[in-house]
């Protein structure tokens, strides 16, 4: 198919391209035939967006399904104030086509799954993972293996990021560098375990970097090598990553060879039983105004315990929950707490298997105990 030609203004718009030796009017007119699917609107979502619409490429699809929340302003740069309660893909149309309407874009206001994923990404050039969580990153890896699509990862945690380009003919995917996703336990999400907010800003800007020199054929792709990036020391360093033969989908003898239940692969499915060691907000509330020998065990991070508490609390974080389980007495009753109800219920399950017979989790965290027992609490 013939690449589309530059209009006038076009031709004007990207005159700094134009006059760069590995970008020219033909590569102008490769990103004006591209198509970029970003799965997520987010922290890595947002300067991929921004950076791949200003560039003029000509197709961006977007997935998400979120509403913009106030906390995200820190580090999702496409959305604004006046769209906290909007959905992201509402904000995110409005600012790209204000920034380039040459841009055709393409939502999908949907959750990404095992259902729709191959409808989703067939037919794109390169698919820019923003997506801050390893169900669907294996997700879209393994999707973009099946199709033949690039794939290029990026992800971040506090002060950390990396970022990659997996799937490409010959090369490594990402379960060649993470055959394995590490136990739920020990993975805190953005909410639990927060993000320096110009962290995202650079990977989702190196994200749109490597898409951008995939539709120009220009450069060194990042195919092979991991950039791991310390937002504290400024520091880069390369990791070398080659494709595994006996990797499970991209290699010699693949064993997966259609999608699966990335939840329950990554662990993550929700068990049955775990409604049973829950109590809410109100409940809570209740009992500890009648029950003085109520005892409750915040399992956040000291930093989350400075912002807000619910008094009194013993603070045990999670990650020295098992060492520190004689600080509890095993007769009295227990209920766990967190910011979200996510780590408090992994730390409840945890203390039953280890025997403790009265312990709970508080459902929805101290975010729960604002919203309906204490609207003074700070919120974050």
């Amino acid at each position: 198919m013939p690449l589309p030609e530059l209009t006038q203004h076009e031709i004007y718009r990207y005159s700094r391209h134009l006059i760069l030796p590995h970008v020219g009017v033909e590569g102008q007119r490769r990103l004006k035939s591209g198509r970029v699917l970003i799965v997520g609107a987010g922290g890595l979502g947002s300067p991929a967006a921004l950076y791949l619409a200003a560039a003029g490429v000509g197709r961006i699809g977007l997935v998400d399904f979120d509403a913009v929340d106030e906390t995200n302003l820190q580090r999702q740069i496409l959305h604004g104030t006046a769209a906290v309660g909007r959905s992201k893909l509402e904000s995110a149309a409005e600012r790209l086509r204000d920034l380039n309407p040459h841009v055709d874009l393409v939502l999908h206001e949907a959750r990404l799954t095992s259902a729709n994923a191959m409808g989703l990404l067939r037919d794109w050039d390169v698919v820019v993972d923003g997506s801050d969580n390893f169900p669907t990153r294996y997700l879209v890896n393994d999707a973009c293996v099946f199709l033949g699509i690039p794939y290029v990862y990026g992800a971040v945690f506090r002060f950390d990021g990396q970022v990659s380009l997996f799937a490409t003919p010959g090369g490594p995917c990402y379960r060649c560098l993470f055959r394995d996703p590490p136990p739920p336990e020990l993975v805190p999400s953005c909410d639990e375990a927060g993000v320096l907010g110009v962290v995202p800003g650079i990977i989702g800007t190196l994200q749109a970097l490597e898409a951008v020199k995939l539709l120009m054929g220009a450069g060194e792709p990042l195919a092979g090598r991991l950039i791991l990036f310390d937002a504290l020391t400024t520091a880069f360093r390369e990791l070398t990553v080659h494709r595994d033969p006996a990797c499970p989908v991209c290699g010699d003898v693949p064993t997966i060879r259609e999608l699966i239940d990335y939840e329950a692969f990554c662990g993550v499915t929700p068990v049955p039983a775990a409604a049973s060691l829950e109590v809410t907000a109100p409940e809570l509330a209740t009992e500890l105004e009648t029950n003085r020998e109520l005892l409750l065990v915040d399992v956040r991070e000291p930093m989350e315990w400075e912002v807000c508490r619910i008094e009194p609390a013993l603070l045990v974080p999670l990650g020295s929950l098992e060492d520190r389980f004689g600080e509890i007495d095993r007769q009295r009753d227990v209920v766990m707490v967190c910011h979200h109800g996510v780590r408090s219920l992994r730390a409840a399950l945890l203390m039953r298997d280890a025997g403790f017979p009265r312990v709970r989790s508080l459902r929805g965290g101290v975010a729960a105990w604002a919203d309906h027992v204490d609207p003074a609490m700070p919120r974050y």
